[in-house]
C-alpha cells in the first residue's frame, strides 16, 4: 500500500517589535501560528501564502524556509516558514476569532508546544534550515483530554 502523508505549511510572521503572529482557533481554545494543510497541486510555499490571507487577511512573502519537521507517528510532514507582511490588514474570520502578536517569553498558556519549539528553533538557528522529527500527541487531542 502506499503510504499517506498529510503536508502541513505554517507562518511564522514576526512584527517591528520581534513579536510573533499567532491566531487564536474558533474550534478550540489554542493559538496557533497562521497555517494548516497542504491542498491538492500546491506549493507549500504557496500554500502556506494562502493559509495566511485566509486565517489572518494579510498578504505575505516567504523569507526563508525555517524547518521541515516529521511527525513519524502521525505521517505527517509539516514546513515551517518565515514570512514578512506584504499587504492586507488583520481581518477576523470564520477559523480565528481572535489574532495578536506575542512576545517570545509572553506566549498564551493555551498553544501548540510543537508550534512553540519551532518558532524556538528559529530564533536560535536564524540561518539555517532546521530538520527535526517531532512525536507525542497534537494539541487538539491534549486539550480533548483536559491536559492543555
Amino acid at each position: 500500500m502506499k503510504p499517506q502523508f498529510t503536508i502541513g505549511i505554517f507562518g511564522i510572521i514576526f512584527d517591528e517589535q520581534k513579536r510573533v503572529l499567532l491566531c487564536h482557533r474558533r474550534d478550540y481554545d489554542l493559538w496557533n501560528l497562521p497555517g494548516g494543510t497542504l491542498e491538492n497541486g500546491e506549493s507549500p510555499w504557496d500554500g502556506v501564502k494562502r493559509e495566511i490571507k485566509e486565517e489572518t487577511g494579510l498578504d505575505a512573502e516567504i523569507e526563508i524556509l525555517a524547518g521541515v519537521y516529521s511527525k513519524p507517528d502521525k505521517n505527517e510532514i509539516v514546513f515551517s516558514f518565515v514570512c514578512k507582511v506584504i499587504g492586507g490588514e488583520i481581518t477576523l474570520n470564520d477559523e480565528a476569532d481572535k489574532i495578536e502578536y506575542f512576545e517570545i517569553d509572553k506566549l498564551p498558556p493555551k498553544i501548540s508546544q510543537k508550534q512553540v519549539e519551532r518558532i524556538k528553533d528559529f530564533i536560535e538557528n536564524p540561518d539555517k534550515t532546521i530538520y527535526k522529527v517531532q512525536t507525542g500527541k497534537s494539541s487538539i487531542e491534549l486539550i480533548k483530554e483536559g491536559k492543555l
